[in-house]
């Protein structure tokens, strides 16, 4: 069965960084759309960024010049990389694999930014 499973977040105080990983299995990872979204109680799980099957990249308007996204089709990893985080930027981050017939979430993982 297909898994999306991510990890990486924690505590960070503001300004600091983080890398989220999600590793899929079950799929065929390099035909895949990969993506990070984001939710906080109360809101609507929000893109973050995503990444296409040949690696073209599309930001959040808020996360633009702080993240980075990137894949590794060899590891079957898709990456987040977090710069100058911000409170705001604190809430559960989830892993979605899609193609044009089906899509996959991971679980989540929580970014807590607080000093």
């Amino acid at each position: 069965q297909v898994q999306l499973v991510e990890s990486g977040g924690g505590l960070v105080q503001p300004g600091g960084s983080l890398r989220l990983s999600c590793v899929a299995s079950g799929i065929t990872f390099s035909l895949y759309r990969m993506g990070w979204y984001r939710q906080t109680p109360g809101k609507q799980r929000e893109l973050v960024a995503d990444i296409t099957s040949g690696g073209s990249t599309n930001y959040a308007d808020s996360v633009k010049g702080r993240f980075t996204i990137s894949r590794d089709n060899a590891k079957n990893t898709v990456y987040l990389q977090m710069n100058s985080l911000q409170p705001e930027d604190t809430a559960v981050y989830y892993c979605k694999s899609e193609n044009y017939v089906r899509y996959f979430w991971g679980k989540g993982t929580l970014v807590t930014v607080s000093s």
